[in-house]
């Protein structure tokens, strides 16, 4: 008999998983603050001093955000994600050292152990999972039912912003290859979305065909954009904004105005496409939460240059949304992705009255 730890046993199709891990392109890379963010989010939410977003890899589980371990990988062995891998279903064990699976773990055997562990699937678009978005702690205990929704949550998202960084890695290719059939297709889909939204009974289904509408028309305004400046491959962001903005008041309620000025600056596709989704979640969360019960109300964008930066500034003069750095909507997690992938800082400005938000981007 031996003191070893057990491995975790082998997932069915490995060997096709590991080649999707692979394909990520994530292994062994830089922190970012788009995964750090949400894991020490997890660890406020959840009251627990460790998270972490852990790839289960062959012989290893390697973390691309860990939140209260200094370690950057540990071997198999140690790993009680690989079990959530196996199992593909969010798992939680109250106390490790009661778990056959755990109790010789290394983490786990250790003086001052771990005690506790919750992780959920980092399950891809399709159906392969990569890892774990785990919560750890040092005591025994259980989730709530919140927490644990919580957990599932973010794993979501972390899983998107996984993914949208691969495709962005190969957006070039592909847009060289469908560019030419982007520009039909996107005004097919508008319109076959404004025909269901006019057909739509329900408001909720209505007001969600609406959105998807406004996005379908910001993408095309975008690629409209890049088809006119093909030879110099960028965009004018004045008159991009101009046209997202009379995109969001087609789609918004008659009593909200979205007003948009921009100073005439030339920015690259990928940053007027992040900026582009900005205006859109902000818009979005505005008209959503600030303007309750028909109230009229007024959505302001501005963009100006300001040396080698440009300093967007995002208001509405509703009731207010609270502190928007902490508010932990799907929309404001996407413009926080995106402000990430501009490299920018955002800003809340709460000398204002209803929501405002400065974001200042490098040119």
């Amino acid at each position: 008999m031996t003191d070893r730890p057990p491995l975790p046993p082998t997932p069915a199709h490995n060997e096709e998983r590991l080649a999707a891990l692979g394909a990520l392109g994530l292994l062994d890379t830089p922190a970012e603050a788009g995964f750090d963010s949400v894991t020490a989010f997890i660890c406020r939410a959840l009251d627990v001093p460790t998270s972490l977003v852990s790839l289960v890899d062959r012989d290893r589980q390697w973390f691309k955000s860990a939140k209260g371990f200094d370690e950057p990988e540990t071997a198999l062995e140690s790993s009680v994600c690989a079990y959530v891998v196996l199992e593909d279903d969010l798992l939680e064990i109250r106390d490790l050292t009661q778990d056959p699976r755990t109790a010789r773990n290394p983490l786990v055997a250790q003086t001052d152990g771990i005690r506790f562990y919750a992780g959920a699937p980092l399950r891809l678009s399709d159906g392969q999972v990569m890892g774990a978005l785990c919560a750890i702690d040092v005591k025994p205990r259980e989730l709530t039912d919140i927490q644990r929704e919580t957990l599932i949550v973010l794993a979501d998202q972390v899983v998107a912003q996984m993914e949208l960084k691969q495709a962005l890695a190969n957006a070039e290719t592909l847009r060289k290859e469908i560019d030419h059939r982007v520009k039909n297709s996107l005004q097919s889909i508008s319109a076959l979305t404004r025909i269901q939204a006019r057909k739509a009974e329900e408001p909720a289904v209505r007001e969600a065909l609406k959105q998807v509408q406004a996005r379908v028309e910001m993408v095309a305004a975008l690629h409209e954009q890049l088809y006119r400046s093909s030879a110099t491959h960028d965009v004018d962001l004045a008159d991009f904004a101009g046209k997202v903005g009379a995109i969001l008041n087609g789609t918004s309620p008659p009593e909200i105005e979205v007003q948009v000025a921009f100073d005439r600056v030339r920015v690259d596709p990928e940053q007027a496409s992040a900026i582009g989704v900005i205006l859109n979640e902000f818009a979005s969360n505005s008209i959503k939460h600030a303007f309750p019960e028909g109230r009229m109300g007024l959505v302001r964008f501005s963009g100006k240059r300001k040396g080698g930066s440009l300093v967007i500034d995002l208001s509405d003069d509703g009731v207010g949304m609270g502190p928007i750095s902490h508010t932990s909507g799907i929309g404001l997690a996407v413009i926080e992705a995106s402000v990430a992938q501009l490299g920018g800082a955002w800003e809340p400005l709460l000398d204002r009255t209803g929501t405002a938000a400065r974001l200042t981007i490098p040119l």
